[in-house]
């Protein structure tokens, strides 16, 4: 990891990476890169920019983007390559007054097919340097109620630490009452755990939308919570050894 940079006028985090950074699109490569630099447009993560001599693939100008506050006036590419497009995918700040990122270019994620750091492919955003996961079996008795009723209860957890979130609770599936869970079509990902699956949860009359997940084929940092399920603290009542848990604030 190289130098970290922050401007005192804009506040926007700048890093540079050391990390091999990779972009495909119709199986062409249009970015490959040892010198991708972090810059974190919201607090939560960051996006790649990467140097304009590094990407491969024709950027054809569209026009003027949105203006940044921070980063200033912007103008957007289509990226082509190999007969493939992908319109408004690329972005530049060329008169930015963040003198770093003028020579640079941030693609956008989604439109991208595939993303590597190094040889391992990575999802939904660039994993942050400055978060972290630890996962540790406990003996703690953990009990998880919804509208009075408990749908979950066991001392073997796994207890997963992430940098900046409330601690979670996974079970394992045979200490979860999965009679009172009904599958859901929700989806989500994470960079660092992978493809999470749904469940809402039966309780009494009601069904509560999308209480509980797990994480089938976890990716390997996260192994340990496989199969395993979790709930939302927010959303239900947590007890750990008898005691009931504050109920986290968070961006749901």
């Amino acid at each position: 990891m190289g130098t970290q940079q922050e401007s005192a006028k804009t506040r926007v985090r700048i890093e540079q990476s050391a990390k091999r950074v990779r972009a495909y699109l119709g199986g062409q490569v249009v970015v490959d890169t040892i010198h991708p630099t972090l810059v974190w447009e919201i607090p939560y993560y960051p996006a790649y920019y990467v140097p304009l001599s590094d990407v491969r693939a024709e950027l054809a100008e569209d026009g003027a983007g949105k203006r940044s506050p921070s980063r200033g006036d912007s103008t957007t590419y289509t990226v082509k390559v190999d007969g493939q497009e992908a319109p408004g995918a690329a972005l530049r700040y060329v008169d930015s007054p963040i003198e770093e990122l003028r020579d640079l270019v941030r693609l956008e994620w989604d439109a991208m097919d595939a993303w590597f750091e190094e040889d391992e492919e990575v999802f939904v955003h660039p994993r942050s340097p400055y978060s972290r996961i630890d996962i540790l079996p406990s003996s703690r008795h953990v009990r998880i109620e919804v509208d009075g009723v408990t749908v979950a209860e066991s001392s073997h957890a796994r207890l997963l630490f992430e940098t900046g979130l409330p601690v979670r609770y996974y079970l394992p599936k045979t200490h979860v009452r999965t009679d009172l869970l009904v599958r859901s079509e929700t989806t989500t990902a994470c960079p660092y755990k992978g493809t999470a699956e749904y469940w809402s949860v039966r309780a009494g009359d009601n069904v509560r939308k999308d209480l509980a997940w797990s994480y089938p084929t976890p990716l390997p940092e996260s192994e340990r919570v496989a199969g395993l399920v979790c709930f939302y603290d927010e959303k239900v009542d947590v007890f750990v050894d008898g005691v009931r848990q504050e109920c986290p604030k968070t961006k749901l």
